[in-house]
């Protein structure tokens, strides 16, 4: 099985990108990211609507850090320590060798290249230093823009479960992509 051991947190850089550790500074970002209705529209979790719902979200991401559970980096552009979306490892599978990528980033720096980049370098750390067999992303069939992302970074659609989630409402689909470690 797997070993998995976030400490010191790793923080990771790209050609245009920093990814560092989500912090208490970063609240505000947090609250930006989850109460936008254009970055929720995909991910089938309530927006967030205040600041203390920011705080709990940033304490669930400090918390899977510093149980191994989960890793989260906040994405910033060199040169910029604000943070402009989030990236990280979920749903780690440590007896299966297997993680998720999840990511979000704010409307005005989508089509950039950024969350591409940052999938990339987590893909690699996930690869290289957790020693992940498998890394999936799971979408909504709807997100035309995540799912180029995926496949940019060549990862392959595995399967399309119909309704297999109740949210807002309704039944809603999920599209799983996944990349070998090959």
């Amino acid at each position: 099985m797997l070993t998995i051991n976030f400490s010191p947190f790793p923080n990771l850089e790209t050609e245009r990108l920093i990814l560092r550790r989500v912090s208490t500074d970063d609240i505000n970002e947090i609250f930006a990211l989850r109460s936008n209705p254009e970055t929720m529209k995909y991910i089938p979790r309530p927006l967030v609507t205040n600041e203390e719902e920011a705080l709990a979200h940033f304490k669930m991401i400090d918390d899977k850090i510093e149980t191994n559970e989960g890793i989260n980096w906040a994405i910033t552009l060199k040169g910029n320590n604000t943070m402009i979306g989030l990236i990280g490892h979920y749903r780690i599978k440590p007896e299966h060798y297997r993680a998720e990528v999840g990511y979000m980033i704010l409307p005005e720096y989508h089509g950039k290249g950024i969350t591409t980049e940052a999938v990339q370098c987590v893909v690699d750390y996930g690869f290289t230093r957790m020693k992940l067999h498998s890394i999936e992303g799971v979408i909504d069939p709807e997100n035309g823009a995540s799912e180029k992302v995926l496949q940019k970074c060549g990862f392959v659609k595995e399967a399309h479960f119909k309704e297999n989630e109740y949210f807002g409402g309704k039944f809603i689909d999920a599209v799983v992509y996944s990349i070998l470690n090959k």
